[in-house]
């Protein structure tokens, strides 16, 4: 394929934030219960991602806009049919089942956070909620911890979801996703 056949889809603050929460997120699972400070500091980085990225969602460029890729239910479904038999579109920017997963992801992650935040604050009384959770009890904290634990298995199991997608549309579509996300340039939309 010659260069003009490419176009620029993601932009750098969007690739810096796929890339940056792969690495916080593996750091902060890895390390849960061996380095605190590293725990921690990996779920603030996660955080400040989000915060960024939520922004971007409303000002950032066209593909880095919820507006450009959320969709219905309906539509999600319908693509993952047209997925099962081999019929789905191809998009420059996220499927319907690309975008449903990335806002699924954000979610689990901004509640993983929160809820992390909780414990450190009852556990440690550090953070931005120690304030908030002192004397809450030993039970809040360990509620809070059992909730923060399984969001973060959740999560790992949807990024599992999720890179198996991602390696079934690069497949169907005969499209590297993968090196999409690297350089930020996909195939142009086919002219029909």
């Amino acid at each position: 394929m010659s260069e003009h056949q490419y176009i620029r889809v993601w932009d750098p603050l969007v690739r810096i934030f796929h890339w940056g929460i792969v690495a916080l997120f593996t750091v902060a699972f890895i390390t849960e219960d061996d380095s605190l400070t590293l725990h921690v500091w990996a779920g603030y980085g996660i955080l400040v991602l989000l915060v960024v990225r939520f922004a971007w969602g409303y000002v950032g460029p066209r593909h880095a806009r919820f507006s450009d890729f959320l969709r219905s239910p309906r539509q999600v479904w319908g693509y993952l049919r047209d997925s099962l038999i081999g019929r789905s579109q191809r998009y420059v920017g996220h499927n319907p089942a690309g975008g449903a997963m990335a806002v699924v992801l954000m979610v689990l992650l901004l509640a993983t956070g929160l809820t992390g935040l909780a414990v450190y604050g009852a556990e440690e009384s550090a953070g931005p909620l120690s304030g908030l959770m002192a004397g809450s009890g030993h039970w809040l904290g360990e509620a809070a911890e059992e909730v923060h634990e399984f969001l973060a298995n959740l999560t790992l199991v949807c990024v599992f979801v999720h890179v198996a997608g991602v390696a079934f549309s690069s497949l169907q579509h005969r499209e590297n996703l993968v090196r999409g996300m690297i350089t930020g340039l996909k195939r142009r939309a086919e002219q029909h």
